[in-house]
């Protein structure tokens, strides 16, 4: 008769397995971070495009004339979008906002000049004031902290 041989797993070979799958999982897990928050980042550079075709679109169907209030006149009736989209700013400590901050101006900077609410909150930040022909209309993110390749949120 044949003598059975054992079959299965040596105690090392199972803990060079899972010190393998260790390895990995640290090497994984912070690049998984990493994309969650560049995900974000893309999904804020994504929708201040579509609030400022919008309102480009809002500009021609209206003559050369912007809205002056916080947009909510972009949502009424879905013409424009159907919802302000949320600013999601990874990495600066602010949450996710779809609200939308009115100023008057902005200086060279970058900072919000007569801001009607809290500036630097996160969430837009849009220049409804006519009466300043070169910011009149302009949309940005409300955040003067950096992005995650060092640039301020302001400058997009």
């Amino acid at each position: 008769m044949k003598k059975r041989a054992n079959k299965g797993f040596t105690l090392i070979e199972l803990m060079i397995v899972v010190a393998i799958i260790g390895i990995l999982a640290a090497i994984a897990i912070p690049k998984f971070a990493d994309l969650i928050s560049k995900s974000k980042e893309g999904a804020t550079k994504g929708g201040l495009s579509t609030v400022r075709s919008s309102l480009q679109i809002y500009y021609g169907d209206n003559e050369g004339m912007f809205p002056n209030d916080d947009l909510a006149s972009l949502a009424v009736d879905a013409k424009y979008f159907n919802k302000m989209p949320d600013a999601k700013l990874p990495k600066t400590g602010k949450s996710d906002s779809d609200d939308t901050i009115t100023y008057s101006s902005m200086s060279v900077a970058g900072a919000m000049v007569g801001v009607t609410g809290t500036a630097n909150v996160g969430g837009w930040a849009y220049a409804n004031d006519m009466t300043v022909n070169n910011q009149w209309g302009n949309f940005i993110v409300n955040c003067t902290e950096l992005d995650l390749k060092g640039f301020s949120w302001t400058t997009y």
